[in-house]
């Protein structure tokens, strides 16, 4: 797991924007902590998963989804970038399942996991904004559980595949819903169109995404890739 992230920041002068997001993160994860207990029976559920149980890992990401959601949230305050985060964590887990039995405690894990992945996204966001004249980040990989080879990025390449073959209006209201997180009464509004119809397309576009998915990715990934994130 990778457990430890340690930055290398040659202008000295940004490096409280870095500590500031570290202190953050570390209240937040002891609170996040705090706030999410184990799922019932989660050893059982982590054997299955361990052994291809799909049933057994929609419970668990079910279980753990939304609440993770909320804390990557609290540190991007984007809901589109928590959301890619859990579900490329959520991937990962999937992908080395046959080591779940090698985590002692899920939940740790599953926060590292996101934070991690945060941190990652914090790093390009600094790169691409010149908030730093060079920035390396240096991982220790303290175990086995993290794969550093995913292929969410691929995945998603897929997604965004799919969401191009679908007919224009289909894929504009698709696009308005996900990307802009707007309302079906929102989305008529804009286009002029009845909430109906509004929930029609994007019924129509989540079945097609789907089914071209399934002939590409296991249901697992694709069940994974469809969750919208619901902040409430």
């Amino acid at each position: 797991m990778k457990g430890v992230i340690f930055t290398e920041i040659r202008s000295m002068a940004y490096l409280p924007i870095f500590a500031y997001y570290w202190q953050i993160s570390n209240f937040k994860t002891a609170t996040a902590y705090m706030a999410i207990k184990p799922l019932p029976d989660e050893p059982e559920l982590l054997a299955k998963v361990a052994r291809g149980d799909e049933y057994a890992f929609r419970v668990l990401f079910e279980g753990y989804y939304q609440n993770l959601g909320k804390y990557v949230f609290q540190l991007t305050g984007s809901v589109s970038i928590a959301e890619e985060i859990v579900q490329d964590a959520f991937i990962k887990v999937w992908l080395k399942r046959e080591f779940l039995n090698e985590v002692k405690n899920f939940s740790n894990y599953l926060f590292i996991l996101c934070r991690n992945h945060t941190y990652n996204e914090m790093q390009k966001k600094a790169t691409e904004r010149n908030f730093i004249d060079r920035l390396s980040l240096r991982v220790i990989d303290q175990g086995k559980n993290e794969n550093p080879d995913t292929l969410s990025e691929k995945y998603r390449e897929l997604v965004e595949a799919a969401i191009e073959k679908l007919p224009p209006q289909a894929q504009k209201v698709y696009l308005m819903s996900r990307d802009e997180r707007m309302k079906y009464e929102e989305i008529a509004q804009a286009l002029n169109i009845s909430p109906v119809t509004v929930k029609k397309h994007i019924q129509y576009a989540n079945k097609f995404i789907t089914a071209e998915l399934s002939l590409k990715l296991n249901l697992v990934v694709v069940g994974v890739l469809m969750s919208p994130l619901i902040l409430s």
